[in-house]
């Protein structure tokens, strides 16, 4: 019967244990295709601005200073071809208004690359400096006389063939030729390109050589300008993707170094590690709260095993007819009825914590004098205190101001308090309650001269199911519920509680309810002497 009783405590104690260990699975992500990384992108953008910006001031300027010459070139054709007219009139009135001879009044006059015509109102001419092949601008210059004739100013440009030196290529005007407000003949004035040993077109050539190179090399400083640019900017986005990467494979204690400059990218670095932290911390509080919860289940499950295995152990020892005395049947009846009383106090206290911590536990809220209440519960437990030969002391001042508290849910915070310092405390011990004014609140404590608990328990006795005696058998305590339920009863009260314990020195239990009277402060402003706990 016991072996078959262990079986079946084994066998529920594994089922537990699989379900509490189980782990989800899921595919791993598609690894990402890589393309053109940002760093080329940033480097290829500057290089593509600075390469249309040095193009567009190159066709800019190239044009601008063409058309400067041009016009350049055409305001001195006119200019000299409007002085040559001046001349000429004046020449044909110290010539008595006579157009003869006029090539004897002009004599030595020379013209360096300078085509000149002169003819009078009837289209005589009178001055022909011309090329040899000037013939083939005939009908651009018999245009540009007969509109000077008729009072019109004419100007433009005479293109030759590149390689012929015989053929002429520059600006021309045309201007007529007044006397006494008569136009008395007109001046075709023509200058080459190529004056003084040089020519505009190489000129220009030569400012759009200088532009060109000019271009090459802002390029080649923009390129290194947006390498360096594109390093800084980049390095902390690559750190950044590296860290991503280590907390997507698991290792959330990787961090992006710390940024040297506090611009949009150095703050979201030292955003990222502070996202970093609290995922950690949360990941870390996951893993607590999931150990947590396989103890937890682990816990209950064991000490839901345990009177179950005996009442089924039992309860086959009567069927079977191996105990057939009365009294023996009357005796194992009385086990089965306390394991099953144990097994309604676990549940009742499961309940009972469970509606406290969710908030659905009604409190009947009222000013409380937690020195009558002491004295009162006091009174209850002081017989088992007298058979443990342990002395209860109330040292709450009488007239310490009442607390905002529900008189029975605070009964049963003493009453479990001073039940576990009673289980805790040799004969001749002693338990003290008390109590003291922090500010708004009222704290209270109940201290024992019992064994203590140890430091590395200390932080985990206020945790559901959490016994000191990890065999936790019924002879060294409850069902690890009863300090877990004073907690649940002071925070719906809107306090805290803690502990300070020794080994071999006793053990203090504080709890802390608001004062009826004042206003009070949210619970984790509340300094004390003694620094709560912190509970998971």
């Amino acid at each position: 019967m016991m072996n078959n009783s262990a079986q079946v405590q084994d066998d529920f104690e594994g089922e537990i244990s699989n379900l509490s260990h189980g782990k989800a699975t899921m595919n791993p992500p598609a690894p990402m295709q890589e393309g053109v990384s940002l760093r080329v992108k940033l480097v290829l953008s500057y290089l593509g601005v600075a390469l249309g910006a040095i193009l567009l001031m190159v066709i800019v300027v190239a044009f601008s200073v063409q058309n400067y010459f041009y016009q350049s070139q055409l305001e001195q054709a006119r200019t000299n071809a409007e002085d040559i007219a001046r001349q000429v009139a004046q020449l044909y009135q110290q010539n008595d208004d006579n157009w003869y001879s006029m090539g004897t009044l002009m004599p030595q006059r020379q013209f360096l690359n300078v085509n000149l015509v002169i003819v009078d109102s009837q289209g005589v001419v009178h001055t022909a400096l011309l090329p040899p092949n000037f013939a083939v601008y005939n009908t651009t210059l018999q245009q540009a006389l007969t509109q000077a004739l008729q009072g019109q100013e004419t100007s433009g440009t005479l293109q030759g063939e590149q390689n012929d030196p015989n053929t002429f290529s520059g600006t021309y005007a045309c201007a007529p030729i007044w006397y006494n407000n008569q136009i008395i003949g007109a001046v075709f004035f023509a200058q080459a390109n190529r004056y003084h040993g040089f020519s505009p077109g190489d000129f220009l050539a030569n400012v759009d050589k200088s532009l060109l190179i000019t271009g090459i090399g802002l390029a080649l400083a923009v390129t290194a300008f947006s390498l360096f640019m594109s390093r800084s900017l980049t390095r902390p986005l690559v750190s950044l993707t590296r860290a991503a990467e280590e907390m997507k494979a698991g290792n959330y204690a990787h961090r992006v170094d710390e940024p040297k400059s506090q611009d949009e990218l150095g703050t979201l670095a030292l955003t990222f590690n502070a996202m970093a932290d609290k995922i950690a911390a949360d990941v870390n509080e996951l893993r607590q709260q999931e150990q947590l919860r396989r103890d937890l289940t682990a816990n209950i499950a064991h000490d839901l095993v345990t009177p179950l295995t005996a009442i089924q152990g039992y309860s086959e020892a009567i069927a079977d007819d191996v105990i057939t005395s009365p009294a023996e049947r009357h005796e194992v009846a009385q086990l089965i009825a306390r394991e099953v009383q144990r097994l309604r106090r676990l549940v009742s206290d499961m309940q009972n914590m469970t509606s406290l911590e969710s908030g659905r536990a009604r409190l009947e809220i009222a000013p409380l004098n937690l020195h009558d209440l002491v004295t009162e519960t006091l009174a209850v437990i002081a017989p088992e205190c007298e058979q443990a030969e342990i002395k209860l002391r109330n040292e709450i001042d009488p007239a310490i101001p009442p607390v905002l508290a529900d008189s029975d849910r605070i009964t049963q915070v003493l009453l479990n308090l001073i039940d576990n310092a009673r289980r805790h405390t040799p004969a001749g011990g002693t338990i003290t309650l008390g109590a003291r004014i922090d500010g708004p609140w009222l704290v209270a404590w109940v201290r024992d001269t019992g064994s203590g608990i140890n430091p590395q328990d200390l932080p985990y006795i206020f945790e559901r199911f959490y016994r000191v005696d990890r065999s936790r058998a019924t002879s060294s305590g409850g069902s690890g519920l009863g300090l877990a339920i004073i907690k649940a009863i002071i925070v719906a009260h809107g306090g805290v509680t803690w502990a300070q314990s020794a080994p071999n020195q006793g053990t203090t239990i504080y709890f802390a309810l608001p004062l009826a009277q004042v206003q009070v402060t949210p619970p984790n402003q509340i300094e004390t002497a003694a620094r709560p706990i912190r509970s998971k």
